[in-house]
């Protein structure tokens, strides 16, 4: 047999030529294909057919056998539509064809839902609103009117709930965030809805969003519902407007009152108990010296009754001894004395200077 003959494939020539010509492999491989493909040889056309479904079955198998699951996500596994299991992220296998249907879930996203504006390039269908206008509009508790505009935060927190549970969870969302919104503003007055009572809103809504959410079995979690823009219809609003102006110098007013207040009041009762604690000292002082007087008294009388004259005199020796060194002139006469000498000189101012 010579090596013209041996053939093992398209790619293969022989074993004992030299290097191969590209051309005579382009030519073989033509040629090859065009044996499979129906009408392509004298015999076997369905059998080529089959060949090239098989070959086709066998690619789309192999590329719809694998799958990738995101780091922010998992995936739910259905076999012939049934929940089979869930899936961490990473590269995993299914069976191919359809017979198993995997469905990424982004479980560790946080989704948000607007309502009356729309952020520009938003892919999330449920994302922004359809009519914007109409979810804005809502009527406060003394039956005026109001454009309210606020944001849902969520996260999808149980993946089987989200896809089984509830027909289009996140369309339901937004009715339910729509109701409860409604029913919120609906308790308060347009003052509070438009000025003070924001952040009461936005965490009453937070609270009964989420109740409906568990309620249904959404498997949806509220992250947070934050109130945007909140203004009264175009026809009203600069009345509004002058309104709100009127209730900021009102509470600037306040504020300053309450300044004022805060640094007087403070000070005058520190000075009311400083002069009350200096009376009561003064009153402690008083009453300890006339004690103290009263109780020397007593001692004195005591001892003025057990020896008058020795007491009498003791006294009158103490009493000199006090006053004597606070007399500059002394003149010492006898008690019988009528008068004193009419040259002394009593008045030291007048002394003669030497």
């Amino acid at each position: 047999m010579s090596n013209d003959n041996i053939e093992r494939g398209p790619w293969n020539t022989g074993r004992n030529q030299g290097p191969p010509d590209i051309d005579a492999l382009l030519r073989r491989a033509g040629n090859w294909f065009k044996q499979l493909m129906p009408g392509g040889g004298s015999s076997g056309g369905p059998k080529s057919v089959v060949t090239i479904i098989l070959l086709g079955v066998v690619a789309l198998g192999a590329w719809t056998s694998y799958y990738t699951v995101p780091s922010d996500s998992v995936v739910v596994i259905q076999r012939f539509g049934k929940y089979l299991t869930e899936v961490p992220p990473g590269l995993h296998f299914k069976l191919p064809l359809g017979i198993d249907i995997a469905t990424v879930v982004p479980v560790k996203r946080q989704l948000k839902q607007e309502f009356g504006f729309s952020t520009p390039d938003a892919n999330d269908l449920y994302q922004t609103p359809t009519d914007g206008k109409r979810e804005t509009e809502m009527v406060t508790g003394d039956l005026n009117a109001a454009l309210v505009e606020w944001v849902v935060q969520y996260r999808i927190s149980d993946p089987v709930k989200f896809l089984f549970e509830v027909r289009e969870p996140r369309a339901t969302l937004r009715y339910v965030s729509e109701s409860v919104m409604r029913e919120v503003v609906g308790d308060r007055t347009v003052d509070e809805v438009i000025t003070i009572g924001r952040q009461e809103i936005e965490t009453e809504a937070l609270v009964k969003m989420q109740q409906l959410s568990t309620k249904y079995a959404m498997g949806i979690s509220i992250d947070q519902v934050q109130l945007k823009n909140i203004n009264p219809p175009a026809p009203v609003q600069s009345s509004f407007n002058e309104v709100n102006q009127a209730q900021q110098e009102k509470e600037k007013l306040i504020n300053e009152a309450r300044r004022d207040y805060n640094k007087v009041i403070p000070l005058a009762e520190g000075e009311k108990d400083q002069r009350i604690r200096e009376a009561d000292g003064y009153r402690l002082k008083r009453i300890n010296e006339a004690e103290g007087d009263v109780a020397r008294f007593n001692a004195l009388l005591a001892e003025y009754t057990k020896a008058p004259e020795v007491t009498r005199r003791r006294i009158y020796i103490e009493t000199m001894q006090d006053v004597m060194p606070r007399i500059r002139s002394k003149i010492i006469i006898d008690e019988q004395a009528r008068s004193i000498l009419p040259l002394l000189n009593l008045d030291p101012k007048k002394e003669a200077k030497p």
